[in-house]
């Protein structure tokens, strides 16, 4: 849609909690700069909310402009920057702001990581953007990198912490040797996690960010469904420990690949715990910080690192797309939109090759060492080390730590499960993937 020279473009803003309302306060107290960088000035024409007559004493903006009429919003406004969430009405609001000519800037990794075709045929039918730099790792810019930066280079693997409520709880496990449990209602008493914590703590956060990431990276549409998933439920101190005796921590990691399969290229996406070494650079990502390592075949190794969530670092990620969409409105066209091209397959775990770090309580006698290690010659796993820790308390078991080599995790499943049944192995008490190294 053409811009009128010298005509401000009018920007609707759905929602107004915390990110909303950081967003509607930097439009207002930066308009000055924001215009300077659009080309044009930004007029906010309306805040969608639920209850528009609550007060709102942080929002330095006409109380007026609250309005519970996001529908109509939608239809008056060149921009529309949506920061409510989830699924429906907000798909539903997105289409018609395009049917209406309005570019779209969103920080909804749920709905793009579940429905993106939908929404970026629907942009490249009305001739708009849709930009969502914000749905992924809060402030840190990593999306345009991806798809704007290294789009003359090939991305082999993305490999990031992505929430920062897991990141918070990890780390504090690791620094104070608390459990689980009491760990989590640490963070939901500073505010890093919600008062139910399971889309972050059962991985469907991450889930959704590595769908979206690996779509970027790869060329190719990859939804939250095709996203193995993991939580961070079952970490216990034990394996907080564990990892720190093996110089490493462990981080809820989002894994997206490319990976060859029968001769041809396909991408792994996956979310889970993982051991990492403590040289590694994402070993050092402490409290609720999210950062992201990139590789690429010309660019070598890059890391982006910073604030993933928030009311103003979200907000910044935020204006970033705003200010690119609106020069694209001046200029008369339309920013990158999707690209999925290669169209890879999206295989399963099994296919993704890793090593495992595998704890087993067995029973302290001759000839278990070699029963142990049959089992995984059978299932062609390889061994990098393993140790024996005895209680001198306790004759009669012993623990096996076994570290293996890079196999595929189907055959690293088969092998515990295969050790699991030994009659020598009382319980297989920890399981951990490890990479980075």
């Amino acid at each position: 849609m053409a811009h009128e020279a010298g005509a401000p473009l009018r920007v609707a803003l759905l929602g107004c909690g915390v990110v909303g309302s950081s967003v509607a306060r930097m439009l207002v107290e930066q308009a000055d700069d924001l215009a300077a960088r659009a080309g044009t000035r930004l007029e906010l024409v309306g805040i969608a909310v639920r209850r528009p007559q609550r007060p709102r004493p942080d929002v330095p903006v006409d109380p007026a402009l609250f309005t519970a009429d996001a529908e109509g919003l939608v239809t008056r406004a060149d921009i529309v920057i949506e920061v409510v969430g989830g699924i429906d009405p907000v798909r539903g609001l997105i289409l018609r702001a395009m049917e209406h000519g309005a570019a779209v800037v969103s920080a909804n990794k749920a709905l793009v990581a579940e429905d993106g075709p939908t929404l970026f045929e629907a942009a490249a039918r009305h001739g708009v953007d849709f930009s969502y730099e914000a749905a992924v790792a809060g402030a840190i810019p990593i999306l345009r990198p991806i798809q704007e930066s290294l789009a003359g280079d090939h991305v082999r693997k993305v490999m990031g912490i992505v929430n920062g409520t897991t990141n918070f709880v990890l780390d504090k496990m690791d620094a104070t040797g608390a459990g689980f449990s009491e760990t989590v209602e640490e963070a939901q008493a500073l505010g890093y996690a919600e008062a139910d914590p399971t889309a972050d703590v059962e991985g469907f956060d991450a889930a959704a960010k590595a769908a979206i990431l690996a779509s970027m990276a790869f060329h190719t549409r990859v939804s939250a469904a095709d996203v193995h998933r993991e939580g961070i439920t079952e970490v216990t101190a034990a394996d907080i420990s564990a990892a720190r005796e093996n110089d490493c921590v462990v981080k809820l990691l989002a894994i997206c690949e490319r990976v060859t399969v029968d001769g041809a290229d396909a991408v792994s996406v996956r979310v889970h715990p993982a051991m990492v070494p403590r040289t590694h650079p994402l070993a050092s990502v402490r409290d609720a910080f999210n950062a992201v390592f990139v590789e690429a075949e010309a660019a070598g190794e890059l890391m982006f690192y910073g604030r993933g969530a928030g009311g103003d670092p979200t907000a910044s990620a935020v204006l970033g797309d705003v200010v690119a969409v609106a020069r694209h409105r001046v200029a008369g066209g339309r920013g990158p939109g999707e690209s999925a091209y290669a169209d890879l397959p999206v295989v399963d775990l099994g296919r993704a090759v890793t090593r495992y770090h595998i704890s087993l309580d067995v029973a302290d006698r001759p000839g278990v060492l070699a029963q142990v290690a049959a089992v995984f010659a059978e299932h062609d796993v390889s061994i990098e080390t393993v140790s024996q820790q005895v209680d001198p308390d306790d004759d009669g078991s012993a623990r096996l730590i076994v570290v293996t080599h890079r196999a595929t995790d189907a055959a690293l499943s088969e092998t515990v499960r295969a050790l699991a049944a030994l009659d020598a192995v009382d319980d297989v008490a920890s399981v951990l993937r490890v990479e980075g190294a």
